[in-house]
């Protein structure tokens, strides 16, 4: 028995959705072992890491001068190579509960229009981060597998997966796509968009975080059937003090129009393109949506209304990208099929 197989006796085979707000990480035979946001805190002074993933998060908007939260991939794409490593090597170590001698074989997904330089950052990041091997799989194709669609079958299946950077819209069939498509709007969009809207109507300043908490409690794609407020604190720009504003769901679904309207668009456009065997496949089972975004109420309510087909969201919608890439674990012969490199 060579050293090789001794050591695959204690596999450690990771699945990472590496996405642009969280991250998430599939250990095969435990399930998700790690779901943090993708920000990484770094004194600048001493250039070490103070801290990453949620306790990161809490800093956002509130360091001081020595300490910046970055987020390391903007767009769905590594923005920031050496804080994405750390990143990276932090997750896996905590995965793995802090065991240094770990080659894990790691697979990835990526957004479907990823260039071939941005691949590479993605594959140099994990070897660096200590892989043994290193697997790319689109996230349309993931995430329809961790929302349970039948993709092995010669029957079209649509999946629109918002996540934070990119929303991927893809056509899958016979475990392979048809037609994918990737537009960089998404949850970060979003929360951009609810901070320019509140600027401009209110003069009001509100950070990021602010600005996702505000999408996430009220954000709406389609009127809702009862009115929602929330009270919103942040600062005053004429006065420069800090003020308190009440909004209700009809003025950030006003702030989020153009986001969803690009969505909707990228849905549309899709389906133009399909295949008439398959568009006769959607029409029976819909579409179903996945990622953080899919939460967004009454986006289903917008999708069905505006192509009148059936929509359903995902079981788990943030995890459906990191529960599909996890299946690629345990049946080499797909990950095979629908890895990218």
């Amino acid at each position: 028995m060579n050293f090789r197989s001794i050591f695959s006796l204690f596999s450690s085979d990771l699945a990472i959705d590496l996405g642009t707000a969280n991250t998430l990480v599939f250990a095969r035979g435990k399930g998700i072992v790690v779901n943090e946001p993708s920000i990484v805190a770094i004194n600048k002074n001493t250039g070490d890491v103070e801290a990453v993933g949620k306790e990161a998060k809490d800093m956002l908007g509130r360091t001081p001068g020595n300490i910046v939260a970055i987020r390391p991939m903007k767009d769905g794409v590594i923005a920031d190579f050496k804080v994405t490593e750390r990143m990276l090597n932090y997750f896996i170590l905590k995965a793995h509960g802090r065991k240094m001698l770990v080659h894990p074989r790691i697979v990835i997904g990526v957004p479907s229009e990823i260039t071939q330089v941005e691949k590479r950052a993605v594959i140099d990041s994990a070897y660096r981060a200590k892989a043994s091997e290193v697997h790319l799989v689109e996230q349309a194709m993931v995430a329809a597998i961790g929302a349970g669609l039948p993709i092995t079958e010669p029957s079209g299946n649509m999946v629109v997966d918002i996540g934070g950077g990119t929303t991927d819209v893809a056509v899958i069939s016979l475990s392979g796509i048809v037609y994918s498509r990737s537009v960089r709007v998404a949850g970060n969009e979003m929360d951009d968009a609810i901070m320019q809207y509140l600027k401009r109507k209110y003069n009001l300043l509100v950070g990021e975080r602010t600005a996702e908490a505000i999408k996430i409690q009220i954000g709406s794609a389609y009127p809702l059937d009862a009115p929602m407020t929330m009270e919103i604190k942040g600062r005053n720009l004429i006065e420069g003090v800090p003020k308190t504003v009440t909004i209700d769901d009809t003025e950030i679904r006003e702030a989020l129009s153009e986001c969803i309207a690009t969505i909707m668009n990228a849905i549309r456009v899709a389906l133009e393109r399909t295949p008439p065997e398959l568009s006769a496949d959607i029409s029976d089972r819909g579409i179903v949506l996945t990622g953080g975004g899919a939460m967004i109420k009454n986006l289903d309510r917008r999708i069905r209304e505006e192509t009148g087909l059936p929509v359903s969201i995902a079981e788990d919608p943030l995890a459906s990208v990191v529960l599909g890439t996890g299946k690629m674990l345990t049946d080499f012969k797909l990950l095979r099929r629908i890895a990218i490199e």
